[in-house]
């Protein structure tokens, strides 16, 4: 059944081409590299793969992250998923 009190916030994810990424409702940087960025957004985990990756400007105040860069793959996972799979997909990993 969906809880019909739970509120999802706005976020945005624009590319220009390929080289800059803009994206709003971040909330937190897990990880940071020249190849891997991983956030927590208010819609779940991102995570962005590329080349010659670098942080531009980072506002948690407006929740906004801009990356510089060859993107080449975003994708979404839920925390809350992860945790569900559980040690039996870590075992068998």
């Amino acid at each position: 059944m969906e809880d019909k009190n739970k509120t999802f916030k706005e976020q945005n994810i624009v590319i220009q081409n390929r080289e800059k990424a803009v994206i709003t409702g971040v909330e937190d940087i897990h990880s940071f590299d020249d190849e891997l960025v991983i956030v927590q957004t208010d819609l779940g985990i991102l995570t962005i793969k590329g080349e010659n990756l670098k942080m531009n400007k980072l506002n948690l105040e407006n929740n906004e992250l801009i990356i510089e860069g060859r993107t080449s793959a975003i994708a979404y996972s839920d925390a809350a998923q992860n945790k569900k799979q559980g040690i039996m997909n870590k075992l068998f990993k």
